[in-house]
């Protein structure tokens, strides 16, 4: 392996987690989730992390399998079932700390932390309850003639970011092809270290195309590993390859309580991830899986 190669497994990249960290994961609700390695997390003895995510199936399977000490979430969604049956279940229970931000507040906190900064002034979640709710969040004053009040929205500073793409070449060079890249590059930019999960390792010439660079946002000097995960979102979308899994999501919402140990013994201990895009009806059928609109 040459030393610009960042290839790596997915058991390697899920092995690279601590106890106590704080990882960050990109994607959004029920799209383009890195689920191949958080399947992969959950196999290891992990536990303890402080998550940061526009959430989805990854927040509520981290939740099911008790390995969250604190939740930082804006949303925790299915997109097409509103709210995630399992991070219901578990915030009822009080089971984790929790900092419940507005969508705009958290992208700030992503970008605070990018350029290395304590916070990021925002008007985001002005007049809301937001600050009684989470007493972290405080007020600060403009120091200009304006005078105005503003929250000071602290950096979301991560050890560790994931993000699933479309592409990634093996120097960590990569391409997202869906029309929303979400806030990917701000959870890599604000990570101590990144990882890339992708549906294809590709040549590098497959990224010499003028319509392609438009969608490259994450600066490759900030990727550390580059795993091949073909379905690797599944069941979120991966647009445009395959849309979300409304059946599959459905019965994983249902695997909540005593039933989650069903759904852990059947899609994930034991099962890498060639038998698991099987188990889910196997390439073809993922691949016809319409996308959603919005």
């Amino acid at each position: 392996m040459s030393t610009l190669d960042k290839t790596a497994s997915l058991a390697e990249l899920a092995g690279e987690v601590r106890n106590g960290m704080t990882l960050g994961i990109a994607g959004w609700g029920a799209r383009r989730k890195p689920m191949a390695f958080i399947r992969e997390l959950l196999k290891t003895d992990v536990k303890d992390l402080t998550v940061v995510s526009y959430g989805g199936a990854d927040v509520g399977m981290l939740a099911s399998a008790g390995k969250i000490r604190k939740l930082i979430f804006a949303f925790v969604s299915l997109d097409a079932i509103p709210l995630e049956a399992h991070f219901r279940r578990a915030r009822q229970a009080g089971e984790f700390e929790v900092m419940e931000l507005d969508e705009g507040m958290f992208q700030d906190g992503l970008k605070a932390a990018a350029k290395r900064l304590p916070f990021m002034p925002t008007r985001a979640g002005i007049g809301t309850d937001i600050v009684r709710l989470s007493p972290q969040l405080k007020y600060i004053q403009s120091p200009y003639e304006d005078g105005e009040t503003l929250i000071a929205m602290p950096a979301l500073n991560l050890d560790l970011a994931v993000a699933h793409v479309n592409e990634a070449d093996r120097q960590g060079n990569s391409w997202i092809a869906g029309p929303d890249p979400f806030f990917d590059e701000w959870f890599c930019r604000a990570a101590e270290r990144s990882f890339l999960t992708a549906e294809r390792i590709v040549e590098t010439s497959a990224f010499d195309d003028p319509a392609k660079t438009v969608r490259m946002p994450i600066e490759r000097s900030l990727v550390e590993r580059v795993a091949e995960a073909r379905f690797g979102a599944h069941p979120s979308s991966c647009s445009p390859d395959y849309g979300f899994d409304l059946a599959h999501l459905k019965a994983y919402s249902d695997a909540t309580g005593e039933a989650w140990a069903g759904y852990r013994g059947e899609f994930v201990d034991g099962v890498d991830l060639d038998s698991y895009v099987e188990k889910v009806g196997g390439p073809d059928a993922i691949s016809c899986l319409p996308m959603p609109v919005f």
